[in-house]
This record gives C-alpha cells, sequence and structure tokens, in this order.
C-alpha cells in the first residue's frame, strides 16, 4: 500500500510541476515565475522561430526565477513536425540559453535541404558522415550546427543547435 502511495504521491507532484498551456511559451514562463531576462529572452527566441504550437513548461515549484527552466514547444505541419526545446538558466541580470530545434520533414531528402541552405548561403561549411546518412552544417561563426538525419528514402530530420550567452 505505502509504494502504490508513494507512487501516487510522486505522479501528482509531477503533474503539478508540469503545465501544459495554450499560451506561448514567454507567457507561461512569466506566469510560473521564470526570471524576467530569461522570460525576456524567451519572447524574442519565440518570435524568431514564430513558435505557436503546444507548450510545455518545466520549472522549479518554489525557487523558478533562481534556477534553469525547461520550454519545449511541438508543432505539427503538413509534411512532418517540429519540436523547440529552450533552457533557461538566471544569473542575477543575465540568463544563458540553450535551445534544440528538431524538425522531421516527410517529403524531401537531407541531401535537398542540403543543397538549399547552401543556395541561401554558400559560405557555409558541410561535412558529410556514414555515406550520406549525415550532414553537418556549420556556418563560418559557428553560432549553431544543423545536423542532417536520413529518414528512408524521401524525409529528413533536421536538428539545429544553439548556445547563447547575451550580455556577457
Amino acid at each position: 500500500m505505502k509504494q502504490y502511495t508513494k507512487k501516487i504521491i510522486a505522479i501528482v507532484f509531477l503533474l503539478l510541476s508540469i503545465n501544459v498551456y495554450a499560451l506561448s511559451l514567454s507567457n507561461d514562463a512569466i506566469n510560473r515565475g521564470v526570471n524576467d531576462t530569461c522570460s525576456s529572452y524567451l519572447n524574442q527566441i519565440e518570435k524568431s522561430y514564430n513558435l505557436n504550437g503546444l507548450n510545455i513548461t518545466v520549472a522549479h515549484p518554489e525557487n523558478p526565477a533562481i534556477l534553469p527552466s525547461l520550454h519545449i514547444s511541438s508543432q505539427k505541419y503538413n509534411n512532418g513536425s517540429s519540436t523547440f526545446s529552450a533552457t533557461l538558466v538566471p544569473d542575477e541580470e543575465y540568463c544563458y540559453i540553450s535551445t534544440v530545434l528538431v524538425t522531421s520533414v516527410n517529403n524531401q531528402t537531407c541531401n535537398e535541404i542540403s543543397q538549399f541552405k547552401l543556395e541561401e548561403n554558400p559560405e557555409l561549411q558541410t561535412s558529410s558522415y556514414a555515406d550520406g546518412d549525415f550532414t553537418i552544417i556549420t556556418p563560418k561563426d559557428s553560432t549553431y550546427q544543423i545536423i542532417l538525419t536520413t529518414q528512408g528514402e524521401t524525409g529528413c530530420a533536421m536538428t539545429e543547435t544553439r548556445m547563447l550567452w547575451p550580455g556577457r
């Protein structure tokens, strides 16, 4: 009986610490008490990525303004889906941010996507691995990296990663 009680308490705590809202990620962060600087940066990121899907925020239930928080947004498209994740780490008036955006496309190959990105920006550097199953795309300033992973004959998963240290 004690095991069941512990499991129920753990599940209730988990459900209380995770909120799913139709609100924007930044509004959810503000409502949860996340650091103002971090919430402001999240708002800017949210606008630049045009995030408007199902949102989840995980923040410390007692100290959300001083401890790291996790923010996730998932979107569905007619040809795939994407999941965005940001970890915000407050440091007094600063906020450190790491982001990951994974987009799965069902009707384009990784080679087509790689060629398109190179046409957009010929200065991108590409490296290919495992007979072309993986391609890494990096700009000259190394501000981000994109990993293209082949999915079957006509699918591709794109994983874009960034780390930001605004103000430092």
